[in-house]
C-alpha cells in the first residue's frame, strides 16, 4: 500500500495497513498508525507520531522544523492523534524546546486546506479549522473550537471550547469558551448560539451561558465583580462553571 515512487526512510516505523501516494517523503524517526491515508507529494519530518485513521491530503508538510529563531536543532516532537482530516498545503511544526518541545494534535480535527499549525500549539479533540486559518507559536484550541476562514490567532493565546473565531478575525487575546468573536481586532459579538444549538445544547443550558456572557461583557461591570455574579450561574451550570473556570486561569487577559 505503499506506492513505489515514494520515499521511506529504513527508521520510519509505519504500520501494515498505512497508505503513502506516490512522491511523498516520510523521513526518519516518524511513527504512523494503523489505516492512516497518506496522499502523493506529502513531507512527513520527525520525531513525528502519528496515530491510527488520519487522512493527509497532498502537499502538505507535517513535522518540519519550528519556524522560530530561537530554535537551534534541538530534538522536539510532533503528536497527532486519530481520526484527523488535513487538507491539501497545510504546514504542522514541531514544538521548540522553550515551548515544552511539543505540538500536539488531538483527535477527530477537521483541518482545511492551507492551515498554518506552529511551533507548540496544543490542539484539542473535533476543533475545525477553515481554509488559511493560522495560529502563531503557543496557542492553545480547546474542544469543538471553530476559526473561520483567514482567520488569525496571536502567540500564546488560548481558544476556548465551542468558540466561534469569524472569517477573517484577528485574535490577540484569549477567547473564552461559547463566545464568538469576530473583526480586526477581534472583539465579542455574542455566544456561539448557531454552533452550541448545532451540538445540541440544552435551552436551559444556551441561557444560562447567555447570562454569563451578559454579566462579562453587556452588564458594565468590572472584571472582579462580574466573576463573582458568574460564580453564582456557576453553581447551577456545569457550563458557566466551565465557563468561568476559564476566566481565572492565568493565561493572557481576555478579548473584551
Amino acid at each position: 500500500m505503499i506506492d513505489p515512487k515514494a520515499v521511506i526512510d529504513p527508521s520510519a516505523k509505519l504500520h501494515e495497513t498505512v497508505t503513502i501516494g506516490p512522491y511523498s517523503v516520510i523521513g526518519e524517526k516518524v511513527r504512523i498508525g494503523a489505516k492512516t491515508w497518506i496522499g502523493p507529494h506529502v513531507v512527513i519530518q520527525g520525531p513525528t507520531s502519528i496515530g491510527e485513521g488520519n487522512k493527509i491530503y497532498q502537499f502538505s508538510s507535517i513535522g518540519d522544523i519550528p519556524q522560530d529563531k530561537k530554535y537551534h536543532g534541538e530534538e522536539t516532537l510532533l503528536e497527532i492523534g486519530n481520526g484527523n482530516i488535513i487538507r491539501e498545503y497545510t504546514t504542522i511544526n514541531r514544538g521548540t524546546v522553550q515551548g515544552g518541545g511539543v505540538t500536539r494534535i488531538g483527535n477527530n480535527n477537521w483541518i482545511m486546506a492551507y492551515t498554518h499549525i506552529a511551533h507548540d500549539c496544543l490542539i484539542g479533540n473535533y476543533t475545525t479549522f477553515a481554509n488559511n486559518a493560522s495560529l502563531a507559536g503557543h496557542v492553545i484550541v480547546e474542544d469543538y473550537a471553530t476559526l473561520g476562514g483567514y482567520a488569525l490567532v496571536s502567540q500564546f493565546c488560548s481558544i476556548g471550547t465551542y468558540s466561534f473565531c469569524s472569517i477573517a478575525s484577528v485574535v490577540h487575546k484569549d477567547v473564552p469558551p461559547y463566545v464568538l468573536v469576530a473583526g480586526h481586532m477581534a472583539k465579542p459579538v455574542g455566544i456561539n448560539l448557531i454552533g452550541l444549538r448545532r451540538a445540541a445544547f440544552q435551552e436551559d443550558t444556551i441561557r444560562n451561558l447567555r447570562n454569563a456572557y451578559r454579566l462579562l461583557y453587556r452588564q458594565g461591570l468590572r472584571f472582579e465583580d462580574s466573576i463573582q455574579e458568574i460564580k453564582q450561574l456557576a453553581e447551577q451550570s456545569l457550563e458557566v462553571q466551565i465557563f468561568l473556570d476559564f476566566l481565572i486561569k492565568p493565561y493572557r487577559s481576555i478579548i473584551r
